[in-house]
């Protein structure tokens, strides 16, 4: 199969398009910068010069392939609601490209109900096998710059890792290649309007994974009350008190999908997060 990726050259798009490559499919992978098409190059895929503004480029890019697995996004949290904007954009030209083909077009969710996730499902009525990956708050292993990472520089900044009341709260968690292969199985075989689940660890108690910052840095493991959290978390504060398990047992019957990789537990344990 040839696949048109966006993101290819990001933290979960660079393990998607090696998983494809891998499992034998052609990878035309997006990018805007000569940097980006050296590492393309390098993984073995084939060069797509664009960006996410660039709705010629998407357009051009989906109808020459045979399927599409859209990660790209704008994390411009200072305006979310623009990033929106362009996500839209960019499914509804690509979409355009794939409709009434019956070809896959598999996107990641970025916020609950958006504009975005509505289209897709549209597409799944206008001839498109159009899937949505959810993924875990954590996408976790080497290379992660999300949540984990900030809770690592919090704790040594305040030289306390905290948890709120008393850290039974829940993080699900997925291994970047437990998400990777996920994006190549929903590419090859998800049915159309199939909403998936990217979750390895269904969910992990906040007071565990404190734990383990705290014995790494040598700091103190502390309770905080859910009114410090913010002052103590910035903008992590109130989703370090959000109680959120999640379950994949549905998608993985789907698609015969089983996480392998290490949990988010034992990847804190091998060190990597601590070396920096």
């Amino acid at each position: 199969m040839r696949v048109f990726v966006t993101g290819a050259t990001g933290y979960i798009g660079s393990a998607v398009v090696q998983e494809l490559i891998n499992a034998g499919n052609q990878v035309i992978g997006l990018t805007r910068s000569d940097n980006g098409a050296a590492k393309l190059k390098e993984a073995g895929a084939e060069v797509h010069h664009g960006a996410l503004d660039d709705l010629a480029s998407l357009h051009s890019g989906a109808s020459d392939a045979d399927g599409v697995i859209h990660l790209a996004f704008k994390h411009d949290f200072s305006d979310f609601a623009g990033s929106l904007a362009t996500d839209l954009r960019a499914v509804e030209t690509m979409g355009a490209a794939l409709r009434g083909t019956g070809k896959p077009f598999v996107t990641t969710a970025h916020a609950n109900g958006t504009a975005s996730d509505n289209a897709v499902l549209a597409l799944a009525e206008r001839g498109v096998r159009a899937s949505i990956v959810s993924l875990s708050p954590s996408v976790h292993g080497e290379g992660d710059k999300g949540f984990v990472p900030r809770l690592i520089h919090i704790a040594r900044d305040k030289g306390v890792s905290a948890y709120v009341d008393d850290g039974s709260n829940r993080w699900p968690a997925v291994h970047r290649l437990d998400a990777a292969r996920l994006f190549r199985l929903a590419v090859e075989a998800a049915p159309a309007g199939s909403q998936l689940d990217g979750v390895g660890d269904e969910g992990i108690p906040f007071r565990d994974i404190a734990e383990i910052i705290g014995k790494h840095l040598n700091l103190p493991v502390v309770s905080i009350s859910r009114e410090e959290a913010d002052a103590h978390f910035g903008f992590l504060g109130a989703l370090a008190s959000l109680d959120i398990p999640r379950s994949s047992a549905q998608t993985q019957e789907l698609l015969n999908w089983q996480p392998v990789h290490p949990t988010l537990i034992e990847d804190l344990e091998q060190g990597h997060y601590f070396n920096s």
